[in-house]
Order: structure tokens, then C-alpha cells, then sequence
């Protein structure tokens, strides 16, 4: 090749500039599935100077790597929402305090975490009850607007310093957020309760500024969600700019984060979601894989009603959704669902699971698929509505009259709702039987980037139809010899009619009886289907390290605080392995085999030491201690590192 010119190098440099300039320029359509760049016509010069094909080269390579450079950085995220304990508080008061706890990081993040870098209080009463979540060299944001002395005394503060009461260490940012939002919103037009409404996106902006974040995808989400209130919509984004230029312009005099991908995610189309929402699309999946309707026959109750209302959206999809006058009439008439042949569900809490036990019992007797998701909260009775617990174990194991296994099955986190709610079915639909699902207010009601999954990649789901040859000599707990699972007949099945019910049947006819040894054969026969499933299901796995001096144990959405203590631990030089349960009955085939390799046992849990008893029972000799905690929140993890560190030394 000869060598390029001064004059052939300096219009290359032209040229690869111009189709990098308009490429990006027209980046709308010029990057998109099916790309069309007006930067192309600029070929056309090769024909009359060959050696632009450096430049136009150049030009091409520039604008790819910028839609690289230029496309979502990746970080995983996770949130957590809490919500006040109090129906209706009064504005400003303690009880009436809503957090939201947003954790990004460079690589994946397993939990919101617990102690915060950055808190935003818009009151004094939300510094006083979440302080206790920043970090000592944290830094906290204030709305002084809302510092005044009827918002310290609301707030039950005893002086006029309420940073010097609560003896506050970390660096404090103290912006007039309600007053700028007014002036900057004096001309709009808007009402006054309108205009404060916007000073949320006020501090939001701030906090972009102050994490290095781009203002474009929250204007983009902001004009979507007021599509139909463009004045609003211009409103906040006005508010979310100036918060942002507040920063800028005036730097805070604090520092700023800039959080890099360092494992950046699978390639793949990601939403937001939370738990309650991926519960709906991992039933609705079930569902569409078995080839029926999907039922939910559900009564409103806190924190599950979300489930209700997102199934309640997809009449299209054929899914049914009954609200009922109570939580009896939900459940019953999702056990008749299952009669009649479709995947049915109900949804519910811990006090909603006591009211429904006696139509679980009709599908545990009558050997029915039906999914029975319980998103837990705290306390018995009313107790917490709005608050996280893993109280409801041993309702979920052993509450009901009678012998009456049932499978339990606990999800991780927000995005493990999906595939928990998915096996759920599977399990219900495949061995005939109800299926207890528990979930976690903290998992519900949280959120987390969820991949959209491939449906061809999940396993099939095959119910336990007759078949026309059984017609004729087929009675209704005629089983299937290798799994115990009695064959399905749904109504309308020609030479299949058949009756069952809540009086227990004989294994042989299927008609009412009441001898003692048929009573024994069945309660047999149910829990040994129960078992079995067992055979079905993964095992137990263990993260860390192999010659662990101590295996933390967990279940159901305590996963992500117990998987950052056991990394932390390990980072500082701690032998410590982790296995956390979703599988809780039956337990994985392996359970007594990996359990038995440790010397030192710990289960923590949101309860007073529900599944470490469970443990205990199913799997004799164990040395187990426990940490619990029922505070209707999460685990804190560093209590977590301290209370196992302390065991290890032990």
C-alpha cells in the first residue's frame, strides 16, 4: 500500500469525523435493530478518492463504540420500600414515616442492604426513625424547609438541634428543597399542593448529580407516567433539572460517587419488578406452559393484594380473578377451580392462611393442585400489615387439623418470586396437591433488574391426565405406582364421572369410609407423595468455602443478607460456608448429608427459631445455634457478621 498523503490524512480525518457526527446525531434510528445511516451516503466519495476508505472505515468504527460506550451502565440495583406501620398517621408524625432504600453496585447486589451512604430526610421525623440506617460516614440530605419548630415538636424532638440530639457524626447537607421547588414552579400555573408534591424530584435530582447519573432515562420515565398530564410531567422535570444544577452549580461541598459495572449483566431485555408483580407473571408462565385457565379466587389483604390487582390486568391472557367477600369464599372457590380442571390459586397473608385452612384441608383430602401463596407479615392477629417476617413456617408446615402434608416452598428475593411461583405449579399440578408458597412483605414489596426470562427454557409442566384405556375399571385414588400421584380426571371426561369430597375415601372405590386401616393407608399414602417430591426438586447447595469452621443456614427472602455476611466474612480471611433452603418440605435429598459435614451449625431467621426446630426434627444429631431477630425488618448485616464472628470464636 503507498503511503497516504498530508492532504490524504487530513480528508480521511474529515470524513471518519462527519460520519461519526451524523451517525450519532441521528443516533435514533441510525443504532437501532434495523439501522438506517445517512452517514452511508458519504461512500460515495471512495469512488472519486479511494484512500477515504481509511476515513470512512475510522468513521464507522467510532460511531459503534460510542453506542457501546453510550448504552446503560449496568449496574445491578435493588430496592426496598417501608411502609408505616400506621393506617392513615398524621403527616410529619413517627408512625407515619415511609422509607424507600435503593442499593447499586458494581457487581451484583444480593439485598438493599441495610445501612445506607446517602439518606434523604424530608422531615424531622424521617431523620429521627431511619438515621439509625446511615452509615457513620454517610452523608444526609435535609429539606431545612421542614426543620421548623412545629415539625421538631411533631417529630417529639426536645430541643431546637435535632442533629445534636441525636448525635449526629455524619456530614449534613441542609437545602432549602421545599422553597426552590416553589420558585421554581412560581410561573407554571400549578397549585400550591401540587407544586410540593414536586419537591421529591427536587432531591432526586440532587442525588443524580451526586451519583454521576444521567437526568435522560428519569425524564423519559416521568413523561411516560404523566403522558395524559403533560403539565405535570414538565413540572417534576423542571424540579428534577434544578436539583441537579443545584449540585452542579453550588458542587455541596460534599463528595460524589461514580459506580462502575464491573461484571456487567447478560445480554438480554431487563425491566424492573417487584416480588408481588413477578409472583403474577411466574403463575400466569405456569399456567401458559400447562395448557389451562389460570383461577385466582383471593381476598384483599396487605402486603398481598398487588398479586390480585396484576393478575386482575391480563383478562386477556384468560385468567380469571375472583375479589371475594372474605378469605373462606376465596380459597373454597379456588379448590372447586381445581376441581373443574384449571390451575388455581390463592392469595393471601398469615392471618388470611388462617381463615383458609379448612379449604386447604378439602384440597390436601381431595388430592387437588392448588397454589396457596402467602406473602408474610408481621406479627400475629393484625399484627404489622406493612412489615417483613418468617413467622408463618410452622403455620405454612403443620396448620391445619389432621394429617395433612403439604409442600412449602419459600422465595429468595424480588426476581426469585418468578421461577418460586413457577416450580409452585409445577409441584401442585404434577403431584396433585395444594402447594403453600411464602413470600416476604421485605421480597414483595421490593424490586430488583429481572431479566425476561425464555418460557422454552423452563421445564415442562405435565399434569396427571387419565387416559381413555383407564375408562371403565378407573376409580379416583387409582396412583400412579412410581410417584403416588393420583390420576386427574377433570369434569366432562367421558367414563370418568367420579365423586370426591372432604369425608375420607377408600384407596380401593373412592367411596366414603371410615375403617381404620383404609384411614392409615391414606394418611400414609398422601405424606408419601409429599415425599417423593423430593426425588423432583434440586438439592441442597452450598456456597463458600469447602473446610467451612461454620455453615450459615437461611430460608425464603433472608438469602441476600445472609450471602453478604458469609462474602464479607470470607474477605477477611473467615472459613465460612453458606446453604440457603427454598425447598422446605420436603426437604432436598441431601439435606442430612451436608448438614452432617459441619461442626458449627447457625440458622438464621425472622422468627424465634421456627425452621431451626424444623431442622432439628427432620434431621437428628445436629449441633444448631440461632440468630434471630422478629423486629419487622430485615436482617441488619452487620449484626449478622458480629453475631457469627462471635460464634466462630466460640
Amino acid at each position: 500500500m503507498k503511503k497516504l498523503t498530508t492532504r490524504q490524512i487530513a480528508l480521511n480525518g474529515v470524513v471518519a469525523g462527519l460520519y461519526a457526527a451524523i451517525t450519532i446525531l441521528t443516533a435514533s434510528f441510525a443504532y437501532g435493530n434495523i439501522q438506517f445511516r445517512i452517514a452511508d451516503a458519504l461512500c460515495v466519495l471512495v469512488a472519486l478518492e479511494p484512500s477515504l476508505t481509511v476515513g470512512l472505515t475510522l468513521g464507522c468504527l467510532i460511531s459503534n463504540i460510542f453506542s457501546t460506550v453510550s448504552a446503560t451502565i449496568g449496574n445491578d440495583i435493588s430496592t426496598f420500600p417501608d411502609y408505616p406501620a400506621d393506617i392513615r398517621a398524621p403527616q410529619g408524625s413517627l408512625t407515619g414515616v415511609s422509607g424507600f432504600q435503593v442499593h447499586i453496585g458494581a457487581g451484583q447486589v444480593y439485598t438493599p442492604g441495610d445501612r445506607c451512604h446517602v439518606l434523604v430526610a424530608m422531615n424531622p421525623s424521617a431523620l429521627k426513625t431511619q438515621i439509625k440506617f446511615c452509615k457513620p460516614q454517610g452523608l444526609i440530605i435535609t429539606d431545612s424547609d421542614s426543620f421548623e419548630a412545629r415539625d421538631l415538636e411533631k417529630a417529639q424532638f426536645k430541643t431546637n438541634n435535632p442533629f445534636e440530639e441525636l448525635g449526629i457524626k455524619q456530614e449534613v447537607l441542609e437545602v432549602p428543597i421545599s422553597s426552590m421547588c416553589k420558585e421554581s414552579l412560581k410561573d407554571s400555573g400549578l397549585d400550591n399542593k401540587s407544586i410540593l408534591r414536586c419537591k421529591n424530584m427536587f432531591a432526586l435530582g440532587l442525588v443524580c448529580w451526586l451519583f454521576n447519573r444521567n437526568l435522560a432515562a428519569a425524564e423519559k420515565m416521568l413523561r411516560e407516567k404523566f403522558a395524559k398530564k403533560p403539565e405535570i410531567a414538565e413540572a417534576n422535570i423542571k424540579v428534577l433539572n434544578d436539583g441537579f444544577n443545584y449540585g452542579a452549580n453550588t458542587h455541596a461541598s460534599v463528595s460524589t460517587y461514580k459506580i462502575e459495572s464491573k461484571a456487567p449483566k447478560s445480554k438480554g431485555l431487563y425491566t424492573d419488578i417487584n416480588g408481588n408483580k413477578a409472583t403474577a407473571y411466574g403463575l400466569i408462565a405456569a399456567a401458559e406452559k400447562a395448557g389451562l385457565g389460570l383461577y385466582l379466587g383471593s381476598y384483599p389483604i396487605t402486603p398481598a393484594t398487588d398479586i390480585l390487582h396484576e393478575l386482575a390486568k391480563h383478562k386477556s391472557l384468560g385468567i380469571k380473578t375472583v375479589q371475594c367477600e372474605d378469605e373462606i369464599a376465596g380459597c373454597a372457590s379456588a379448590v372447586g377451580a381445581a376441581f373443574a380442571g384449571a390451575l388455581a390459586v390463592t392469595t393471601t397473608s398469615g392471618p388470611g392462611v388462617c381463615l383458609k385452612s379448612e379449604a386447604m384441608n378439602l384440597a390436601v383430602i381431595g388430592e387437588l393442585p392448588l397454589v396457596i401463596v402467602n406473602v408474610q407479615r408481621g406479627g400475629p392477629s393484625t399484627g404489622l400489615p406493612t412489615k417483613s417476617e418468617q413467622t408463618d413456617l410452622l403455620q405454612a408446615l403443620y396448620g391445619r387439623n389432621g394429617e395433612s402434608p403439604m409442600p412449602v416452598i419459600a422465595a429468595t428475593s424480588p426476581t426469585n418470586c418468578f421461577d418460586a411461583a413457577y416450580m409452585a405449579c409445577k409441584i401442585a399440578l404434577e403431584h396433585m396437591t395444594p402447594v403453600v408458597l411464602l413470600t416476604d412483605a421485605f421480597v414483595a414489596n421490593g424490586s430488583a433488574a429481572w431479566k425476561l426470562p425464555n418460557l422454552d427454557e423452563y421445564p415442562a409442566i405435565n399434569p396427571p391426565y387419565v387416559t381413555p384405556d383407564m375408562a371403565g375399571n378407573w376409580t379416583p385414588y387409582q396412583r400412579n405406582p412410581e410417584t403416588g400421584v393420583r390420576y386427574w380426571a377433570t369434569p366432562g371426561t367421558e367414563g370418568f364421572m367420579h365423586r370426591i369430597g372432604g369425608l375420607e375415601k377408600s384407596n380401593e372405590t373412592g367411596a366414603i369410609s371410615t375403617e381404620p386401616e383404609n384411614h392409615n393407608k391414606m394418611v400414609h399414602l398422601r405424606q408419601a407423595k409429599v415425599d417423593k417430591i423430593a426425588d423432583y426438586i434440586p438439592e441442597l447447595e452450598v456456597l463458600g468455602d469447602e473446610d467451612a469452621d461454620l455453615l450459615i443456614v437461611g430460608w425464603g427472602g433472608t438469602y441476600g443478607h445472609l450471602r453478604l455476611a458469609m462474602d464479607y466474612m470470607r474477605e477477611h480471611g473467615k472459613k465460612v460456608a453458606f446453604a440457603h433452603f427454598q425447598y422446605i418440605n420436603p426437604l432436598p435429598k441431601n439435606t442430612a448429608d451436608v448438614l452432617h459435614k459441619y461442626k458449627k451449625i447457625v440458622v438464621a431467621e425472622q422468627n424465634l427459631g421456627q425452621f431451626a426446630g424444623y431442622l432439628r426434627m427432620k434431621v437428628p444429631g445436629l449441633n444448631i445455634s440461632q440468630f434471630n431477630q422478629v423486629k419487622g425488618q430485615p436482617f441488619v448485616t452487620r449484626e449478622l457478621i458480629d453475631a457469627f464472628t462471635k460464634l466462630l470464636e466460640e
